[in-house]
């Protein structure tokens, strides 16, 4: 890997629809690969995991091309070479056929035991190393002293007497008397000899006598030097393993928070579960994710593989002694994309679902999103193509292994154009909401509220004002009006707006209820029946608190729209106001 490859920007922001948690961010961009992916989590640790992993894929990828053989020329490495890429073409094809039943024979639910890090501290222990750093000192050796000479024998020197010797005593003693002085001087020769040996065997020993000191200082350093690298070793190995062992923490607490089913736990669950699926490499994989405790409805924004993320060569042939690329043809690109957009939407749906160990989840809105190149004006654009909300005890009843996915996806009440691959917008039913204005922070207000204003529990009269106005200006801008009739006093409030465009327009029923709890399926049906009485176009119910999953089901395929708080609270920012919904506070000053 080439380090300048890989760019990493961290970042973290507060976030999440009914929680004030900090997310922390990970945006990993590979230049060499052109790949782009946000990682995120509410823990660090855990975040670290995520990006070791995507940063080893990379790598991976990066890898098998750097290394990518040079172009063959014999003939029998061409056709080798062909039916290398012939079949890395079949396999591309036949894993986008396989997209969908390729799902079906994995179990989806997250192993938490492979989520902890069990990876063991590998540095060396420098202890381990002392008595190979002791052994490269050499130690002095044992001195050698000298010996002293032989000592002179006095037998030596007796003197040789003769026979006239023994007759004249005079001569007799002169010999001896000289023998004697012979011997004391040889033995007074040795004594001086034995004294300068004693003199330098002395100094010898104090060399070694230093050289010892000497070694056993430089061995008292290595000692102290190798102990100071065990200590560092050992905090290095005890910060190691908090580190692992509070990233197995933060792994538990997961669990346990999203077997409570708390809204971040569940969200990171999801996210785990998503981010296991495995598919082709080109593609995005990337969504973001927003949960309702109260409806129990998963809001999935997906990134689907534009036409050009697909795989475009059908078959590789040898011809004429060079290899030939042939192209999927446009036609078959484009049902290829359709055929795509429906079975991802179905396996994500699935995966979420037949993960959902907590029973979580009662139903999942998908969008699916496409980034490509509008070919009527030549400018990128992302756009929302599909969307579709589906209950999970309906969608488990299904046997995706024999579905036609085009025909599910329409019979489930999904919503997209007859062709995908014209990438024409469509409207989602759920929609993450991109600011979460519903908590209280510090934010700038418009003159005609402030910050201690909250929708769930200001006053009837004012909340229809508020109602009228933000309507009035939304259709004012095609020449429309809104006109409040008269309440009930229930907390809710009706108005009518006209719209004079001669194709979506007509007139316009609006409900809002201002609601502290969920809204079910009978205000639905209610506003419904007004719609029909009315003979109006349309029908929209604004609420400030959600709706439930039978309320979405109701609306498939009718003229009805449904605003939850943070729709109003976006449609109030988008027209110059700003106001909080704080759901918990309107229940208790009701009380």
């Amino acid at each position: 890997m080439v380090a300048s490859q890989i760019q990493i920007k961290h970042r973290q922001e507060y976030t999440g629809t009914r929680t004030l948690k900090t997310k922390y961010i990970a945006e990993i961009t590979h230049k060499g690969l052109n790949d782009y992916k946000v990682l995120s989590s509410d823990h660090q640790l855990i975040l670290q995991n995520k990006v070791n992993a995507h940063i080893a894929k990379l790598n991976e990828r990066w890898s098998k091309i750097v290394n990518k053989e040079n172009v063959v020329r014999s003939k029998e490495e061409i056709l080798r070479d062909a039916d290398k890429r012939n079949k890395e073409a079949r396999d591309a094809l036949k894993e986008i056929d396989d997209i969908l039943i390729y799902t079906l024979d994995i179990d989806d639910t997250v192993d938490w035991e492979m989520l902890k890090d069990k990876t063991r501290f590998s540095v060396p222990y420098p202890g381990d190393d002392l008595p190979r750093l002791i052994s490269a000192v050499r130690k002095p050796l044992a001195p050698s002293v000298l010996s002293y000479p032989q000592q002179p024998d006095i037998n030596e020197f007796q003197p040789k007497l003769t026979f006239l010797d023994g007759l004249i005593k005079s001569k007799k003693d002169a010999k001896f008397q000289q023998a004697e002085g012979q011997y004391q001087h040889a033995l007074d020769k040795w004594k001086q000899i034995c004294e300068s040996l004693d003199r330098e065997n002395s100094a010898i020993k104090e060399k070694n006598n230093n050289d010892l000191l000497k070694y056993d200082k430089e061995i008292e350093k290595i000692k102290q030097r190798n102990a100071q690298k065990v200590e560092e070793w050992s905090q290095e190995k005890a910060a190691f393993l908090k580190r692992r062992e509070e990233a197995n923490y933060k792994v538990t607490l997961l669990k346990e928070g999203y077997f409570k089913k708390e809204a971040g736990s569940l969200l990171e669950y999801c996210d785990l579960v998503l981010n296991n699926s495995k598919y082709p490499e080109s593609f995005p994989k990337s969504f973001e994710l927003d949960y309702n405790p109260e409806t129990k409805i998963l809001v999935i924004d997906y990134a689907l593989p534009n036409q050009e993320q697909l795989p475009n060569i059908a078959e590789v042939k040898v011809v004429k002694g060079e290899v030939k690329e042939y192209p999927v043809s446009e036609v078959q690109i484009q049902k290829m994309f359709d055929a795509v957009m429906y079975k991802i939407t179905l396996r994500t749906i699935h995966e979420i679902f037949e993960s959902d160990a907590a029973n979580a989840i009662d139903a999942v809105s998908f969008n699916g999103w496409v980034n490509a190149v509008n070919r009527a004006n030549g400018n990128r654009e992302n756009n929302c193509v599909l969307t579709i909300q589906v209950k999970k005890d309906e969608f488990m009843q299904i046997d995706l292994g024999h579905v036609d996915p085009k025909i599910c996806f329409k019979n489930l009440k999904g919503v997209g154009s007859s062709k995908l691959s014209g990438l024409t917008p469509v409207q989602p039913i759920l929609q993450i909401s991109r600011t979460d204005a519903r908590f209280i922070n510090s934010y700038d207000v418009a003159d005609s509220l402030d910050s201690s204003t909250n929708l769930a529990s200001m006053d009837w009269e004012d909340f229809e004002h508020l109602i009228r106005e933000v309507f009035g200006k939304e259709f004012s801008t095609n020449g429309g009006e809104v006109k409040v009739t008269q309440a009930s006093r229930d907390g809710g409030v009706d108005a009518v707006a006209f719209d004079p465009d001669p194709i979506r327009g007509g007139k316009i029923v609006i409900q809002a209820k201002r609601y502290t709890n969920t809204v079910g399926v009978s205000a639905v049906r209610d506003l419904y029946g007004t719609v029909m009485n009315e003979g109006a176009t349309k029908g929209i119910l604004v609420t400030t608190a959600d709706f439930g999953p039978d309320a979405y089901e109701f609306v498939k395929g009718k003229p009805l729209t449904l605003m939850n708080g943070a729709n109003l609270l976006y449609l109030l920012q988008k027209h110059g106001h700003n106001a909080r919904i704080d759901l918990r506070e309107a229940k208790q000053s009701s009380k």
